[in-house]
């Protein structure tokens, strides 16, 4: 019976996202000053991942401190430069943590099917996923800082399937940013917009319930 649920499964691997959905910042330190800047709250986050800001960073072109004083410019007229630079710095060395029930249903779901992280990161991916105790997690970890092209481009998607040796329409992709899954899906993927771990429990229900 064990093999016949397992051949029967809509999926061979499971390509999933990283911010978001297994890792989440903590943003207090940053909100606290914005306040204190008079600014809304959000809005050196609204700057720092604008596109034309955001995109060299996570194609390894620049790195975490250049994207600071980016951030820097972004906020000019705003509030003065050693204050932006402050809140800058403030995103830039926020807090993270991973979620447990997360990494636990991935964990289990890689007992059956290849894992792959793919995610829109920077050349200090490795170090983080270091801090968080996730260096072995997956079987493979596509960077876009690395690969040097970044989600919703279809190549990730495609060097992700690639790296877990599975056809591109066997893949499950979970993402918390629905541009991110349409694409997945336009290639044939799987796609679940990840909100909450029952989002990820219902999708890996065929393996979990093992």
């Amino acid at each position: 019976m064990t093999t016949s649920k397992i051949s029967s499964r809509p999926f061979d691997a499971v390509l999933c996202d990283l911010d978001n959905v297994i890792r989440f910042y903590d943003t207090t330190e940053l909100a606290s000053l914005e306040r204190g800047a008079g600014l809304a709250e959000g809005t050196t986050e609204k700057v720092a991942f604008a596109p034309e800001i955001d995109l060299p960073l996570l194609l390894g072109e620049i790195t975490v401190g250049q994207w600071v004083e980016s951030i820097v410019v972004g906020l000019a007229g705003q509030v003065p430069e050693v204050q932006a630079r402050e809140l800058g710095t403030a995103l830039a060395n926020a807090p993270f943590r991973a979620d447990g029930v997360v990494v636990d249903m991935l964990v289990q779901a890689r007992a059956y099917v290849p894992l792959v992280l793919v995610t829109n990161a920077t050349v200090e991916l490795e170090d983080d996923l270091a801090l968080l105790g996730l260096a072995d997690f997956a079987d493979h970890v596509v960077s876009s800082a690395r690969v040097r092209v970044a989600k919703p481009d279809r190549k990730i998607y495609e060097i992700a399937a690639s790296q877990a040796g599975v056809a591109v329409d066997r893949c499950l992709f979970v993402d918390d940013r629905l541009e991110n899954v349409e694409a997945a899906v336009e290639l044939g993927m799987t796609g679940v917009h990840y909100r909450e771990p029952a989002d990820l429990r219902e999708a890996l229900g065929v393996l979990l319930d093992h």
